[in-house]
């Protein structure tokens, strides 16, 4: 038997093509196979992504994470659609997380759908060539005349059919092509369709779908951690006798993070928790409040401090002064809690060299070389089942991986048995790594033709990842509002101190877009003219058309510049982010102090749209999300400790305050670009310029408070 053939026949085992390698232990079984005298597995002929059954249907493995955002339908699309599979017959499995097997296994930067557009549609076209040529060979028709459909390969002339499933272990001989024929844009009969959607909706409905929390193991134990309450604060000592007295309380221990207690149930391991008695030591710990962090942050900005910024954009003379005529803007935003629905979680079980882990992986391959480190065993060695995870908005993507660390620590003591790691909702709102805490500062001068001529930009925030200061300006950097100024001053600031902060849906743009955006309605209010045709010259200007056309699909779709009741306003916010650009009006009245907001209307340029419907429901989310933040969401800290600890305190938008949610999605055929997080950053201005038009008074720190009151300005010094 020949290696090739080793593989391919060693894939048909109960009557499947596995297309790719895709064991759960690919170490293990490549040591059996040497020991056996065979060879390592090697990638098959069409990559890891696909598997066809004797029964016809097709299984796509989907290296990414589904936390909600329905990627799964987007991705087995691509294959069915090259592949012209029956997509009644198509469903998604999860790969496990095997180190290189699936090249790298990180979800995020929205980038899941336009990552795979190439690879997915050219491992479906191999697999569809593949059955032509199978059939082609059967009957002896020259392969390019055949055609496919629906899992079915025909010769038209002769009036010959064959299904997959009836071909399966002929197409599995043949040779793959060297290169993948894919199709047009114009020739897809499943990408961009209505049928495009969701797969998991039914399992979700039911509760068959099965979580991370879901899981019940056969000895598994239960552990909880107590944390310090202040960001940098260590543990000096602790009494655990009332904490062992707790009925199932297995053991109590100390480990990097804290204090771990184990036990046979969540409710024994709380209590236990309960009954810790814990001395911190916060010598270096953040004692700091929050109205002291801000103003510490207007400092900055003003350089009355001897923190060093990093310029992201010069043009001209910036260290000319600006004169007495400038415009000065200044804008307050808190930390925010990602809080989905799901909070941390994992299972772990530790056997000597080999740790298997049961989570809601955002990066599989993160969490592996963590878990290697914390179990100081190979990467390798680390096996990551990947359940569909209840939410993350980045949560799980930390690159520390501090939940699955932690539990490995404690796994590694528990002999062998699995350990299930709870986090509580107080625990994920006050256990850190937030939307950093931000400040925008910027002196505009205009030109007498009213459009910006000279701009000074300074963001204050802590950085996501080490002197990486990118994410902190995005959405700043390169503005087209810049088009029309012969003098750019950008500069960031990058503060270091204990809080731990993490990358949050839409990231940077979760603050840069309120800024920009805030203050060009600004400009456009204070030269008399129409917020929309501001930006239009502005975008004529900076050349960005795909802007332009989102502009005027939103201009029409919302009826701008057509009355409203008494009471109401539309504000308007464009934004392009991940290589999308979104636009949003926002319909809005003030009720009680507060903005209510009644409808949204969106127009989104996300390239070629894989699943229009998952699209629309990816904006209705966003939509939510972002309003939430705007609306209440803030963490705080008084004397370094977080006040919020669930959500009767830190509020989310409620089902009677959601607004209705029109999505309009401009065609095109370019390759497909973000769309899990661009629809968040324009909503809060697009509420905020409603607020401007009705009341003159502009935005000065989020949450929006009561509008009008002291408390929307309460962290801003000087600002127009």
């Amino acid at each position: 038997m020949s290696r090739r053939r080793l593989i391919l026949g060693g894939t048909l085992v109960g009557g499947a093509m596995i297309v790719g390698y895709t064991a759960a232990r690919p170490l293990q079984v490549a040591g059996a196979l040497l020991q056996a005298g065979g060879e390592p597995p090697a990638p098959s002929v069409f990559g890891p992504f696909i598997r066809i059954g004797g029964d016809g249907w097709v299984t796509v493995v989907n290296k990414q994470q589904e936390m909600g955002q329905g990627v799964h339908a987007g991705l087995a699309a691509m294959v069915a659609e090259e592949l012209d599979a029956d997509w009644d017959k198509v469903r998604v499995i999860d790969a496990v997380g095997a180190f290189g097997a699936y090249g790298p296994q990180l979800t995020a930067g929205s980038s899941s759908t336009a990552s795979n557009w190439e690879t997915l549609r050219a491992a479906g076209a191999a697999a569809r060539a593949m059955f032509v040529a199978a059939a082609a060979e059967r009957w002896g028709a020259p392969p390019e005349s055949l055609t496919v459909l629906d899992s079915v390969v025909s010769d038209l002339m002769s009036g010959r059919s064959a299904s997959f499933a009836s071909l399966l272990e002929d197409a599995a001989r043949q040779t793959p092509p060297s290169a993948s024929v894919l199709k047009l844009p114009q020739d897809f009969r499943l990408i961009g369709t209505d049928r495009v959607r969701r797969k998991d909706s039914l399992g979700k409905s039911t509760g068959a779908t099965t979580y991370t929390q879901d899981l019940q193991l056969p000895g598994m134990l239960t552990a909880v951690v107590s944390r310090s309450p202040r960001f940098g604060g260590k543990l000096a000592s602790f009494d655990d006798a009332g904490a062992r007295a707790v009925r199932g309380v297995v053991d109590v221990f100390a480990i990097e993070s804290g204090v771990a207690v184990v036990a046979e149930t969540t409710f024994a391991a709380i209590e236990g928790r309960k009954a810790l008695r814990i001395a911190w030591d916060d010598r270096d710990a953040e004692r700091r409040s929050s109205p002291e962090l801000a103003g510490w942050f207007q400092d900055i900005a003003e350089g009355r401090t001897e923190l060093k910024p990093s310029a992201f954009e010069t043009r001209g003379d910036v260290e000319a002064a600006f004169g007495a005529d400038a415009l000065e803007f200044a804008l307050d935003l808190p930390y925010l809690a990602h809080a989905p629905m799901e909070t941390l979680d994992c299972v772990v079980r530790v056997d000597g060299w080999n740790v298997e882990v049961i989570s809601g992986s955002q990066m599989a391959t993160v969490d592996q070389i963590q878990a290697a480190r914390a179990a100081l065993t190979l990467p390798g060695k680390v096996e990551v089942k990947v359940l569909p995870a209840g939410g993350s908005f980045g949560r799980r993507g930390v690159m520390s991986a501090d939940c699955l660390v932690e539990c490995v620590r404690i796994a590694k003591r528990m002999e062998r048995r699995p350990v299930k790691l709870v986090w509580t909702r107080e625990d994920d709102l006050t256990g850190g790594y937030y939307r950093p805490m931000a400040h925008h500062r910027a002196w505009v001068e205009l030109g007498s033709d009213g459009y910006p001529a000279r701009w000074r930009h300074h963001v204050v925030a802590q950085s996501l990842l080490p002197i990486v200061t990118r994410f902190t300006a995005e959405g700043v950097e390169g503005s087209p509002y810049f088009a029309t100024a012969s003098v750019v001053d950008g500069k960031v600031f990058t503060p270091d101190f204990p809080v731990p902060v993490q990358f949050w849906r839409s990231v940077g743009h979760s603050h840069s877009a309120m800024a920009m955006e805030h203050i060009v309605d600004q400009f456009a209010r204070r030269t008399g003219r129409d917020p929309a045709d501001y930006r239009r010259a502005l975008y004529e200007n900076a050349g960005a058309t795909r802007r332009l056309a989102v502009l005027d699909e939103l201009r029409r779709r919302s009826g701008w510049g057509t009355p409203l009741e008494p009471g109401w306003a539309r504000g308007m916010a464009v934004h392009e982010s991940f290589d999308t650009v979104v636009g949003q009006v926002a319909e809005v009245r003030i009720e009680n102090g507060r903005p209510r907001v009644r409808r949204v209307v969106a127009v989104v340029d996300c390239g070629i749209a894989v699943s229009p419907d998952q699209i629309a429901a990816q904006m209705e989310g966003s939509v939510g999300f972002g309003l939430s933040a705007a609306l209440f969401g803030a963490i705080t800290l008084k004397d370094g400790v977080v006040q919020e600890r669930n959500f009767d305190r830190y509020r989310v938008l409620r089902m009677n305050e959601a607004p209705a949610v029109e999505t309009h999605i401009i065609a095109s055929r370019n390759p497909p670009s973000g769309m899990g997080e661009p629809g968040v950053p324009p909503i809060a201005p697009a509420v905020a310029n409603a607020i401007l038009a009705l009341t003159g008074a502009p935005t000065r720190s989020l949450p929006f408070g009561s509008v009008g009151s002291a408390s929307n300005a309460h962290l801003t010094g000087k600002a127009s």
